[in-house]
C-alpha cells in the first residue's frame, strides 16, 4: 500500500471504543507513519507532508493520553 493511502486509512479509522491493545498498537502504527513521512520531508520540504505530520500527531497525542489515564494526586 502506498504511505498517502496508509495515511487516509488511519485517519478514517473509528477511534472510540477501543481496548488498551488497540490504542497501544495505533499508537505504534501512527509513530511508523510519522517517521516514514518525517523521512521524505527531510528530503523535499514539501509543506503538505509537514501538515500531515501535524494531524496524525494530534491523533498520537489524543491515543497516548487514554494509555496514560488521569494522573494520581
Amino acid at each position: 500500500m502506498d504511505l498517502m493511502e496508509r495515511v487516509a486509512e488511519f485517519e478514517g479509522r473509528k477511534m472510540s471504543g477501543m481496548t488498551t491493545s488497540d490504542r497501544v498498537s495505533s499508537s505504534r502504527e501512527v509513530k511508523a507513519l510519522i517517521l516514514e513521512i518525517n523521512e521524505i520531508y527531510k528530503e523535499t520540504k514539501e509543506v503538505e507532508l509537514m501538515d500531515i505530520m501535524k494531524r496524525l500527531t494530534v491523533i498520537k497525542k489524543k491515543i497516548e493520553k487514554r494509555l496514560n489515564g488521569k494522573p494520581m494526586v
